[in-house]
Order: C-alpha cells, then structure tokens, then sequence
C-alpha cells in the first residue's frame, strides 16, 4: 500500500489546490510594482503641488470641472462589480455568466476610456502648459493606458471564456483580471480625489 506525500502544490481545498497559483502570484507581484510606479508619480504631483509659486495649485489659469469625470468614475467603480460577477460565476462552473458579465465590464471600461479622450478634447489646457499640465496628463494618461491595457486582458479572457477554457477548478487568468481591474479602479479613485476633488 503506497501512500503520495501531500505539499501544497498538490494539496486541495474544496475540489481546488490549496495556496496561490502561480499566476495569480505573478499578477500580484506585477501590480505591486505599479503600486510603487504610481506612488512615484503621485510624490512628484505632491512635491509640485508643494513648490507652487504663491500656494495657487492648479495654477489660476487652469480650470477642472469634477462633473463630468465624477460620472465615469462611478462607470468605473460600477465595472469592478461586474467583473467580480464574472469571476463569481465562472467560481459556481456557470461559464455564460462569465461571458455576459466579462462583456458587460469591457463595455464599461471602453465607456471610461471613450470618456477619457472626449474629457482631453474639452480642456482648455495641454500636456505643454506648465507643469500642472504635464503632471495632470501624464497621471491620467498613464491611468487611461492601464485601462486600455486591462480591456485587452479582458478581451483575450472572454475570448478563452468562449471557447470552454475556464472551470469552476480552472480559472486563474479570470481572477488575475479581476485583481489587475480592480487595481485599476482604486489608482482611479485616489487620482480622482487627487486631481478633481482635492487639487
């Protein structure tokens, strides 16, 4: 009678080996990095904000109007439960509300970034007025490439979802997404409150 040496690479919890894959691992490591990236851009909007000639941050010639970005915010905010949708739903084995609800997230998300470049389009500054301007687009260009980046990985998960790919036992990527999405999401917030809210 032979006995097979459990480690946790091999042990299983509820149907599904126990600990993190791998994969889930790596996208935490990855978005710990982005963490560091965006807290050194956010100390360099600080730092500006800081040696503002006169106090006046954003400078008097510049106006931002919350309204508008306030809206997709919550479009944003509204994506990640979505999201959290489709990773429960793939979690109970129900593939089709993983598809309907990945969908339903990438719609929101091209509704975030659509918004995004029509908001560019309606300032009355640029990337080249001042500091101000290039912190303001560098921050929320950065954010904007994230997200377009997080709509691919979507994508390419709904298309892996389409093909049978994902099981309730079997869906790392689904839930690497969602970290990155919700990622993206709070980055957002914290800008918002930053650049909108607060200035």
């Amino acid at each position: 009678m032979s006995s097979i040496a459990t480690t946790p690479e091999t042990a299983v919890e509820g149907g599904r080996p126990a600990g993190m894959s791998m994969p889930l691992l790596g996208m935490v490591l990855f978005i710990a990095s982005e963490v560091m990236f965006f807290g050194g851009l956010f100390g360099a909007y600080f730092n500006l904000k800081a040696e503002a000639a006169g106090g006046v941050w954003p400078p008097a010639e510049i106006e931002v109007h919350a309204t508008l970005p306030g809206i997709f915010t919550v479009i944003l905010v509204i994506s990640s439960f979505t999201l959290h949708a489709a990773v429960n739903a793939i979690k109970r084995g129900n593939n089709r509300g993983l598809i309907r609800w990945t969908v339903i997230t990438l719609i929101l998300g091209l509704v975030f970034l659509a918004g995004q470049l029509y908001e560019y389009s309606e300032l009355d500054f640029t990337v080249r007025d001042g500091v101000y301007g290039t912190m303001f687009y560098t921050l929320t260009g950065f954010h904007g490439a994230h997200v377009f980046a997080g709509l691919v990985y979507l994508f390419i998960v709904l298309i892996r979802a389409s093909t049978g790919q994902f099981t309730r036992h079997s869906h790392a990527a689904v839930e690497g997404a969602s970290l990155y999405w919700h990622f993206v999401d709070v980055v957002w917030i914290v800008l918002f409150l930053i650049l909108y809210v607060l200035k």
